[in-house]
Protein backbone atom coordinates (compact mmCIF):
# COMPACT_ATOMS: atom_id res chain seq x y z
CA UNK A 1 0.00 0.00 0.00
CA UNK A 2 0.95 3.62 -0.57
CA UNK A 3 0.08 5.57 2.58
CA UNK A 4 0.00 9.32 3.13
CA UNK A 5 0.39 10.39 6.76
CA UNK A 6 -0.60 13.96 7.57
CA UNK A 7 1.04 15.86 10.44
CA UNK A 8 4.34 16.79 12.04
CA UNK A 9 4.04 16.15 15.78
CA UNK A 10 4.94 13.46 18.26
CA UNK A 11 1.64 11.72 17.56
CA UNK A 12 2.44 11.47 13.86
CA UNK A 13 6.02 10.32 14.50
CA UNK A 14 4.61 7.49 16.65
CA UNK A 15 2.07 6.59 13.95
CA UNK A 16 4.80 6.59 11.29
CA UNK A 17 6.99 4.38 13.47
CA UNK A 18 4.14 1.88 13.85
CA UNK A 19 2.98 2.03 10.23
CA UNK A 20 6.49 1.26 8.95
CA UNK A 21 6.37 -2.04 10.86
CA UNK A 22 3.47 -3.23 8.68
CA UNK A 23 4.15 -5.81 5.94
CA UNK A 24 1.33 -4.15 3.99
CA UNK A 25 3.33 -0.94 3.49
CA UNK A 26 5.00 -0.22 0.14
CA UNK A 27 5.51 3.54 0.38
CA UNK A 28 5.01 6.05 3.19
CA UNK A 29 4.80 9.77 2.41
CA UNK A 30 4.56 12.18 5.35
CA UNK A 31 3.34 15.77 5.06
CA UNK A 32 4.99 17.82 6.39
CA UNK A 33 6.73 15.51 8.89
CA UNK A 34 9.68 16.40 11.11
CA UNK A 35 13.39 15.45 11.40
CA UNK A 36 12.58 12.38 13.48
CA UNK A 37 10.63 10.89 10.56
CA UNK A 38 13.35 11.37 7.94
CA UNK A 39 14.32 7.69 8.05
CA UNK A 40 10.73 6.40 8.09
CA UNK A 41 9.30 7.87 4.91
CA UNK A 42 9.42 10.59 2.27
CA UNK A 43 8.80 14.07 3.73
CA UNK A 44 6.80 16.58 1.70
CA UNK A 45 6.56 20.25 2.69
CA UNK A 46 2.77 20.47 2.59
CA UNK A 47 1.02 22.10 5.53
CA UNK A 48 -1.40 20.00 7.54
CA UNK A 49 -3.89 22.88 7.21
CA UNK A 50 -3.87 22.86 3.40
CA UNK A 51 -6.61 20.37 2.57
CA UNK A 52 -6.50 21.16 -1.16
CA UNK A 53 -2.76 20.53 -1.48
CA UNK A 54 -2.94 17.39 0.67
CA UNK A 55 -5.71 15.94 -1.48
CA UNK A 56 -3.60 16.68 -4.57
CA UNK A 57 -0.61 14.97 -2.95
CA UNK A 58 -2.74 11.90 -2.19
CA UNK A 59 -3.66 11.73 -5.87
CA UNK A 60 -0.06 12.24 -6.98
CA UNK A 61 1.28 9.30 -4.97
CA UNK A 62 -1.76 7.10 -5.74
CA UNK A 63 -2.50 6.79 -2.02
CA UNK A 64 -4.37 3.68 -0.97
CA UNK A 65 -4.92 5.23 2.46
CA UNK A 66 -4.57 8.68 4.03
CA UNK A 67 -4.03 8.79 7.80
CA UNK A 68 -4.85 12.16 9.31
CA UNK A 69 -3.06 13.03 12.55
CA UNK A 70 -3.92 16.62 13.59
CA UNK A 71 -7.36 18.07 14.21
CA UNK A 72 -6.73 21.15 12.05
CA UNK A 73 -6.63 19.05 8.87
CA UNK A 74 -9.95 17.45 9.77
CA UNK A 75 -11.60 20.79 10.56
CA UNK A 76 -10.30 22.08 7.21
CA UNK A 77 -12.31 19.37 5.45
CA UNK A 78 -9.56 17.03 4.26
CA UNK A 79 -11.81 14.04 4.92
CA UNK A 80 -14.51 15.52 2.67
CA UNK A 81 -12.09 16.22 -0.19
CA UNK A 82 -10.69 12.69 -0.05
CA UNK A 83 -14.19 11.18 0.03
CA UNK A 84 -15.01 13.09 -3.16
CA UNK A 85 -11.90 11.56 -4.75
CA UNK A 86 -12.78 8.06 -3.42
CA UNK A 87 -9.50 7.85 -1.49
CA UNK A 88 -9.88 5.99 1.83
CA UNK A 89 -9.29 8.36 4.74
CA UNK A 90 -8.66 7.50 8.37
CA UNK A 91 -10.32 10.55 9.85
CA UNK A 92 -13.84 12.00 9.91
CA UNK A 93 -15.47 14.60 7.69
CA UNK A 94 -15.57 18.20 8.89
CA UNK A 95 -19.19 17.74 9.95
CA UNK A 96 -18.37 14.69 12.07
CA UNK A 97 -15.18 16.34 13.39
CA UNK A 98 -17.35 19.00 15.03
CA UNK A 99 -17.36 16.65 18.02
CA UNK A 100 -13.95 18.20 18.64
CA UNK A 101 -13.84 21.41 16.61
CA UNK A 102 -16.85 22.92 18.43
CA UNK A 103 -17.38 22.29 22.12
CA UNK A 104 -20.80 23.94 21.82
CA UNK A 105 -21.79 21.43 19.11
CA UNK A 106 -20.42 18.53 21.14
CA UNK A 107 -22.25 19.51 24.34
CA UNK A 108 -25.55 20.00 22.49
CA UNK A 109 -25.08 16.61 20.79
CA UNK A 110 -24.46 14.88 24.12
CA UNK A 111 -27.49 16.54 25.65
CA UNK A 112 -29.72 15.61 22.68
CA UNK A 113 -28.81 11.97 23.00
CA UNK A 114 -28.73 11.70 26.80
CA UNK A 115 -25.04 10.79 26.85
CA UNK A 116 -23.61 11.51 30.32
CA UNK A 117 -21.70 14.79 30.63
CA UNK A 118 -21.62 17.92 32.78
CA UNK A 119 -24.30 20.62 32.63
CA UNK A 120 -23.26 23.65 30.59
CA UNK A 121 -24.06 26.95 28.88
CA UNK A 122 -22.70 28.70 25.77
CA UNK A 123 -21.97 32.43 25.78
CA UNK A 124 -20.66 35.05 23.33
CA UNK A 125 -21.01 38.17 25.47
CA UNK A 126 -18.64 38.90 28.37
CA UNK A 127 -21.30 40.38 30.67
CA UNK A 128 -23.72 37.54 29.96
CA UNK A 129 -21.03 34.92 30.60
CA UNK A 130 -20.02 36.55 33.88
CA UNK A 131 -23.65 36.72 35.03
CA UNK A 132 -24.09 33.04 34.15
CA UNK A 133 -21.47 32.12 36.75
CA UNK A 134 -24.29 32.53 39.29
CA UNK A 135 -25.61 29.17 38.02
CA UNK A 136 -22.40 27.33 38.86
CA UNK A 137 -20.31 26.64 41.94
CA UNK A 138 -16.53 26.93 42.25
CA UNK A 139 -14.30 25.64 40.82
CA UNK A 140 -15.52 27.02 37.47
CA UNK A 141 -14.76 25.30 34.15
CA UNK A 142 -14.33 27.75 31.25
CA UNK A 143 -13.62 26.47 27.72
CA UNK A 144 -12.99 28.16 24.40
CA UNK A 145 -15.48 26.76 21.88
CA UNK A 146 -13.03 26.05 19.06
CA UNK A 147 -9.63 24.45 18.55
CA UNK A 148 -6.97 25.91 20.83
CA UNK A 149 -4.19 23.28 20.71
CA UNK A 150 -5.27 21.76 24.02
CA UNK A 151 -4.82 25.05 25.89
CA UNK A 152 -8.37 26.43 25.69
CA UNK A 153 -9.57 25.15 29.06
CA UNK A 154 -9.35 26.96 32.39
CA UNK A 155 -10.40 25.58 35.76
CA UNK A 156 -10.81 28.65 37.94
CA UNK A 157 -10.74 28.24 41.72
CA UNK A 158 -12.81 31.37 42.40
CA UNK A 159 -15.18 33.84 40.78
CA UNK A 160 -12.55 36.50 40.13
CA UNK A 161 -10.33 34.11 38.21
CA UNK A 162 -13.32 32.77 36.24
CA UNK A 163 -14.26 36.31 35.19
CA UNK A 164 -10.64 36.98 34.18
CA UNK A 165 -10.60 33.85 31.99
CA UNK A 166 -13.92 34.83 30.38
CA UNK A 167 -12.53 38.26 29.55
CA UNK A 168 -9.35 36.73 28.18
CA UNK A 169 -11.05 34.15 25.98
CA UNK A 170 -13.83 36.36 24.63
CA UNK A 171 -11.27 39.16 24.33
CA UNK A 172 -9.37 37.32 21.61
CA UNK A 173 -6.74 35.19 23.35
CA UNK A 174 -7.56 32.23 21.07
CA UNK A 175 -8.80 34.24 18.10
CA UNK A 176 -11.92 32.89 16.42
CA UNK A 177 -11.67 29.71 18.52
CA UNK A 178 -12.61 31.84 21.54
CA UNK A 179 -15.49 33.74 19.95
CA UNK A 180 -17.77 31.68 22.19
CA UNK A 181 -17.10 30.14 25.57
CA UNK A 182 -18.64 27.11 27.19
CA UNK A 183 -19.10 27.19 30.97
CA UNK A 184 -19.55 23.77 32.55
CA UNK A 185 -20.37 22.28 35.90
CA UNK A 186 -17.25 20.99 37.59
CA UNK A 187 -17.14 17.19 37.67
CA UNK A 188 -15.44 15.60 40.66
CA UNK A 189 -13.46 12.46 39.86
CA UNK A 190 -10.40 11.17 38.04
CA UNK A 191 -9.83 11.61 34.33
CA UNK A 192 -8.95 8.96 31.79
CA UNK A 193 -8.85 8.80 28.00
CA UNK A 194 -10.55 5.99 26.09
CA UNK A 195 -9.94 5.42 22.37
CA UNK A 196 -12.16 3.72 19.79
CA UNK A 197 -11.66 2.88 16.12
CA UNK A 198 -14.86 3.74 14.27
CA UNK A 199 -16.19 2.80 10.82
CA UNK A 200 -19.29 5.01 10.78
CA UNK A 201 -21.57 2.32 12.21
CA UNK A 202 -19.73 0.70 15.10
CA UNK A 203 -16.55 1.02 17.13
CA UNK A 204 -13.75 -1.22 18.39
CA UNK A 205 -11.92 -0.07 21.51
CA UNK A 206 -8.16 0.46 21.18
CA UNK A 207 -7.05 1.04 24.73
CA UNK A 208 -6.91 3.84 27.23
CA UNK A 209 -4.42 6.20 28.84
CA UNK A 210 -4.11 8.96 31.40
CA UNK A 211 -2.37 12.22 30.58
CA UNK A 212 -1.00 15.15 32.59
CA UNK A 213 -2.33 18.50 31.40
CA UNK A 214 -0.72 20.94 33.80
CA UNK A 215 2.72 22.30 32.98
CA UNK A 216 4.50 21.64 36.26
CA UNK A 217 4.94 18.99 38.96
CA UNK A 218 2.05 18.41 41.30
CA UNK A 219 -0.44 19.38 38.57
CA UNK A 220 0.48 23.04 39.00
CA UNK A 221 0.67 25.77 36.40
CA UNK A 222 -1.30 26.41 33.21
CA UNK A 223 -3.05 23.82 31.08
CA UNK A 224 -1.02 22.50 28.16
CA UNK A 225 -1.54 20.16 25.25
CA UNK A 226 -0.18 17.42 27.52
CA UNK A 227 3.07 16.98 29.47
CA UNK A 228 3.06 13.21 29.63
CA UNK A 229 0.91 10.09 29.63
CA UNK A 230 0.89 6.43 30.52
CA UNK A 231 -1.06 3.36 29.47
CA UNK A 232 -2.87 1.39 30.72
CA UNK A 233 -4.55 3.74 33.20
CA UNK A 234 -5.69 2.03 36.41
CA UNK A 235 -8.70 4.37 36.66
CA UNK A 236 -10.07 2.78 33.49
CA UNK A 237 -11.00 -0.53 35.09
CA UNK A 238 -12.76 -3.22 33.07
CA UNK A 239 -16.06 -2.17 34.64
CA UNK A 240 -15.53 1.52 33.79
CA UNK A 241 -14.53 0.69 30.21
CA UNK A 242 -17.58 -1.54 29.71
CA UNK A 243 -19.89 1.15 31.06
CA UNK A 244 -18.25 3.86 28.95
CA UNK A 245 -18.49 1.72 25.83
CA UNK A 246 -22.18 1.02 26.41
CA UNK A 247 -23.27 4.49 27.50
CA UNK A 248 -20.89 6.77 25.59
CA UNK A 249 -18.86 5.25 22.72
CA UNK A 250 -21.44 3.10 20.92
CA UNK A 251 -24.34 5.58 21.42
CA UNK A 252 -22.16 8.38 20.02
CA UNK A 253 -21.29 6.46 16.86
CA UNK A 254 -24.90 5.40 16.33
CA UNK A 255 -26.25 8.91 16.95
CA UNK A 256 -23.73 10.53 14.59
CA UNK A 257 -24.81 8.10 11.85
CA UNK A 258 -28.47 8.87 12.57
CA UNK A 259 -27.74 12.59 12.22
CA UNK A 260 -26.18 12.10 8.80
CA UNK A 261 -22.57 12.50 9.87
CA UNK A 262 -21.16 8.96 10.14
CA UNK A 263 -17.95 9.03 12.14
CA UNK A 264 -14.90 7.26 10.70
CA UNK A 265 -11.50 7.31 12.33
CA UNK A 266 -10.45 7.31 15.95
CA UNK A 267 -12.71 8.77 18.60
CA UNK A 268 -10.92 10.00 21.70
CA UNK A 269 -13.30 10.17 24.65
CA UNK A 270 -11.91 12.21 27.52
CA UNK A 271 -13.76 10.82 30.52
CA UNK A 272 -14.29 11.83 34.11
CA UNK A 273 -14.80 8.76 36.26
CA UNK A 274 -17.27 10.05 38.85
CA UNK A 275 -19.21 8.40 41.67
CA UNK A 276 -22.11 8.22 39.17
CA UNK A 277 -20.01 6.51 36.51
CA UNK A 278 -18.00 7.79 33.55
CA UNK A 279 -19.03 11.09 31.95
CA UNK A 280 -17.70 12.90 28.88
CA UNK A 281 -15.29 15.75 29.53
CA UNK A 282 -14.59 16.25 25.82
CA UNK A 283 -14.25 14.43 22.53
CA UNK A 284 -11.25 14.60 20.21
CA UNK A 285 -11.47 13.54 16.58
CA UNK A 286 -7.94 12.09 16.48
CA UNK A 287 -5.42 10.22 18.59
CA UNK A 288 -4.28 12.33 21.53
CA UNK A 289 -0.78 13.64 21.90
CA UNK A 290 1.00 12.27 23.97
CA UNK A 291 -1.56 9.46 24.45
CA UNK A 292 -0.98 8.15 20.93
CA UNK A 293 2.68 7.60 21.68
CA UNK A 294 2.03 5.24 24.60
CA UNK A 295 -0.72 3.40 22.73
CA UNK A 296 1.62 2.76 19.78
CA UNK A 297 4.34 1.55 22.17
CA UNK A 298 1.92 -0.99 23.67
CA UNK A 299 0.08 -2.11 20.53
CA UNK A 300 1.06 -5.66 19.62
CA UNK A 301 0.63 -6.36 15.92
CA UNK A 302 -0.13 -4.53 12.71
CA UNK A 303 -1.91 -1.16 12.98
CA UNK A 304 -2.57 -0.69 9.26
CA UNK A 305 -5.49 -3.16 8.86
CA UNK A 306 -7.39 -1.26 11.56
CA UNK A 307 -6.76 2.13 9.97
CA UNK A 308 -7.85 0.81 6.57
CA UNK A 309 -10.95 -0.92 7.94
CA UNK A 310 -12.11 2.34 9.53
CA UNK A 311 -11.47 4.25 6.32
CA UNK A 312 -13.36 1.69 4.22
CA UNK A 313 -16.26 1.53 6.67
CA UNK A 314 -16.10 -1.98 8.14
CA UNK A 315 -14.28 -2.96 11.34
CA UNK A 316 -16.61 -5.90 12.05
CA UNK A 317 -14.23 -8.52 10.65
CA UNK A 318 -11.26 -7.49 12.80
CA UNK A 319 -10.36 -8.99 16.18
CA UNK A 320 -9.97 -6.62 19.14
CA UNK A 321 -6.50 -5.01 19.07
CA UNK A 322 -3.92 -6.85 21.19
CA UNK A 323 -1.53 -5.12 23.59
CA UNK A 324 1.79 -6.10 25.10
CA UNK A 325 1.80 -6.75 28.85
CA UNK A 326 3.22 -4.05 31.08
CA UNK A 327 3.08 -0.28 30.92
CA UNK A 328 4.23 2.42 28.52
CA UNK A 329 4.96 5.96 29.65
CA UNK A 330 5.67 9.19 27.78
CA UNK A 331 7.41 12.22 29.24
CA UNK A 332 7.14 15.39 27.17
CA UNK A 333 10.35 17.41 26.92
CA UNK A 334 9.15 20.97 26.27
CA UNK A 335 10.88 24.24 25.46
CA UNK A 336 11.30 26.63 28.37
CA UNK A 337 8.47 29.14 28.37
CA UNK A 338 5.87 26.64 27.16
CA UNK A 339 2.87 26.92 26.95
CA UNK A 340 2.85 30.72 26.74
CA UNK A 341 6.07 31.76 24.98
CA UNK A 342 8.30 28.76 24.22
CA UNK A 343 11.89 29.61 23.37
CA UNK A 344 12.87 28.37 19.90
CA UNK A 345 16.23 27.74 18.28
CA UNK A 346 18.15 26.06 21.11
CA UNK A 347 20.36 23.15 20.10
CA UNK A 348 19.41 19.60 21.17
CA UNK A 349 22.13 16.99 21.46
CA UNK A 350 21.77 13.28 22.11
CA UNK A 351 18.11 12.87 21.21
CA UNK A 352 18.86 10.70 18.17
CA UNK A 353 21.04 8.14 19.90
CA UNK A 354 19.96 4.52 20.39
CA UNK A 355 18.49 4.23 23.88
CA UNK A 356 17.85 0.50 23.60
CA UNK A 357 14.84 -1.65 22.72
CA UNK A 358 12.52 -0.32 25.42
CA UNK A 359 12.85 3.42 24.69
CA UNK A 360 11.67 5.54 21.76
CA UNK A 361 12.14 9.29 21.35
CA UNK A 362 9.46 10.78 19.13
CA UNK A 363 10.03 14.25 17.70
CA UNK A 364 7.36 16.95 17.84
CA UNK A 365 8.62 20.54 17.66
CA UNK A 366 12.01 20.02 16.04
CA UNK A 367 13.81 21.11 12.89
CA UNK A 368 17.38 21.22 11.56
CA UNK A 369 19.44 24.38 11.28
CA UNK A 370 21.68 25.26 8.34
CA UNK A 371 24.42 23.02 9.75
CA UNK A 372 22.09 20.04 10.16
CA UNK A 373 21.90 20.30 13.94
CA UNK A 374 18.66 19.42 15.71
CA UNK A 375 17.01 22.51 17.24
CA UNK A 376 13.82 23.32 19.11
CA UNK A 377 11.04 24.67 16.90
CA UNK A 378 7.92 24.52 19.02
CA UNK A 379 6.49 24.15 22.50
CA UNK A 380 6.38 20.41 23.06
CA UNK A 381 9.62 19.37 21.40
CA UNK A 382 10.31 15.70 22.22
CA UNK A 383 8.23 12.79 23.51
CA UNK A 384 10.50 10.45 25.46
CA UNK A 385 8.71 7.11 25.74
CA UNK A 386 9.57 3.85 27.46
CA UNK A 387 7.95 0.52 28.23
CA UNK A 388 8.40 -1.65 31.30
CA UNK A 389 6.86 -4.42 33.36
CA UNK A 390 5.04 -1.75 35.37
CA UNK A 391 4.76 2.02 35.56
CA UNK A 392 7.78 2.29 37.89
CA UNK A 393 10.11 0.47 35.49
CA UNK A 394 8.80 2.32 32.43
CA UNK A 395 9.17 5.65 34.21
CA UNK A 396 12.73 4.88 35.32
CA UNK A 397 13.71 4.10 31.73
CA UNK A 398 12.08 7.26 30.36
CA UNK A 399 13.78 9.58 32.84
CA UNK A 400 17.13 7.82 32.32
CA UNK A 401 16.81 8.59 28.60
CA UNK A 402 15.98 12.23 29.34
CA UNK A 403 19.12 12.44 31.47
CA UNK A 404 21.06 11.35 28.40
CA UNK A 405 19.75 14.22 26.26
CA UNK A 406 21.75 17.44 26.38
CA UNK A 407 19.23 20.24 26.02
CA UNK A 408 19.55 23.15 28.47
CA UNK A 409 16.66 24.91 26.70
CA UNK A 410 14.13 22.25 27.72
CA UNK A 411 12.15 21.24 30.78
CA UNK A 412 9.88 18.37 31.77
CA UNK A 413 7.75 17.28 34.67
CA UNK A 414 9.46 14.86 37.04
CA UNK A 415 6.25 13.21 38.29
CA UNK A 416 4.62 11.64 35.24
CA UNK A 417 2.68 8.56 36.35
CA UNK A 418 2.27 9.70 39.96
CA UNK A 419 -1.36 8.57 40.21
CA UNK A 420 -0.55 5.06 39.05
CA UNK A 421 2.45 4.85 41.38
CA UNK A 422 0.25 5.98 44.25
CA UNK A 423 -2.22 3.22 43.53
CA UNK A 424 0.57 0.67 43.36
Amino acid sequence: MNILLVGSGGREHALAWKITQSPLLRRLVIAPGNPGMETLGELRAVSANDAEALAALAQEIHADLVVVGPEAALAAGLGDKLAALHIPCFGPTAKAAQLESSKAFSKAFLQRHNIPTAGYGVYEDVAEAKAALDQYAAPYVIKADGLAAGKGVAISPDRADAEFEIERMLGGRFGQAGARVVIEEFMDGEEGSLFALCDGKEAVLIGGAQDHKRAFDGDAGPNTGGMGAYSPAPVLSDAVVTTANNTIIQPTIQAMAAEGAPYRGVLYAGLMVTSEGPKVVEFNARFGDPECQVLMMRLDGDLVPYLLACARGDVSHLPPPAFKPGTAICVVFAAKGYPDSPLEGSIIRGAEQDFGPHVQVFHAGTKRDAEGRLIAAGGRVLSVCAEGADVAEARERAYAAIAGIDWPGGFCRSDIGWRALGRA
